[in-house]
């Protein structure tokens, strides 16, 4: 699943190849969104909130999309063809006279009035890389069940929004616990979340997401998908379990000699 630094760039891209251009075209290839046409409106801005996609639209009008796991948006010249998948994962189109936006595979696409945003992205906590943040409250969301897993705390998008999987497993790495510590148990919840602000921030403009300052392939990240590989900074093998409540389970990846607190047997 895309991470909130992903979601930012793309909202980048987007925003500078739509923002204040006349739509000339509109295809929503959804059931829902099938018959709407807005097409000679001008598109108002694109804005990330979290893991969420907000393209505003003259009219007082936002399309909504969430990438899910492996959604996308793609950017082609007018006259250009797609190159994003195949055709029928095609789920939306936005085109300009210059430029069109393809979004495949996107699991969460729906029309709503700007007014009424906060239906689709109300619930979430503080977005780390929006002009919201706020990290005292995103501290006490994370507080807030201290038994609860540190690991499902951090991907919990109502605590702090923007933390996906790899910052996940690489936060707690980089903390010295185990996802499966009780947050309550922490001794520096504080420093974390100025940790993962500041890790987002430091990517968001990166082509290739990096946490260890070694801009190499097999060592931009301490252990997101090393298994069964060695520490970057010990030499034990890396390891990996699933996490989660049961019914959206995440790979999870720690280090058993850097880190300490419970895991998995």
């Amino acid at each position: 699943m895309p991470e909130g630094d992903t979601v930012w760039q793309a909202a980048k891209r987007l925003h500078e190849a739509l923002a204040g251009e006349r739509l000339v075209r509109w295809d929503m290839r959804v059931p829902k969104l099938a018959t709407t046409d807005l097409t000679g409106r001008t598109v108002v801005e694109v804005a990330a909130r979290g893991k969420h996609l907000l393209t505003r639209v003259e009219g007082g009008l936002t399309l909504h999309s969430h990438l899910g796991m492996d959604g996308s948006w793609k950017l082609c010249g007018a006259s250009e063809r797609p190159r994003g998948g195949p055709a029928h994962q095609i789920r939306a189109v936005l085109g300009t006279a210059g430029r069109t936006a393809f979004g495949y595979r996107l699991p969460v696409l729906e029309l709503l009035r700007t007014a009424q945003e906060d239906r689709a992205v109300g619930h979430l906590g503080p977005d780390l890389l929006g002009p919201d943040w706020d990290p005292d409250q995103a501290l006490r969301n994370l507080l807030a069940v201290p038994e609860r897993p540190l690991g499902e705390a951090l991907l919990d998008q109502r605590n702090l929004a923007g933390i996906g999987n790899v910052y996940k497993s690489e936060l707690c790495f980089m903390a010295g616990v185990t996802p499966w510590l009780p947050t309550g148990e922490f001794p520096a919840p504080a420093r974390l979340v100025a940790l993962a602000r500041k890790l987002l921030e430091a990517n968001r403009e990166r082509p290739a997401r990096m946490t260890t300052r070694v801009d190499r392939p097999d060592r931009r990240l301490w252990v997101y998908g090393r298994v069964p590989r060695p520490c970057l900074r010990c030499g034990t093998s890396i390891r990996s379990a699933d996490q989660g409540d049961g019914l959206r389970l995440r790979p999870t990846y720690w280090c058993p000699r850097c880190q300490s607190g419970p895991y998995p047997t």
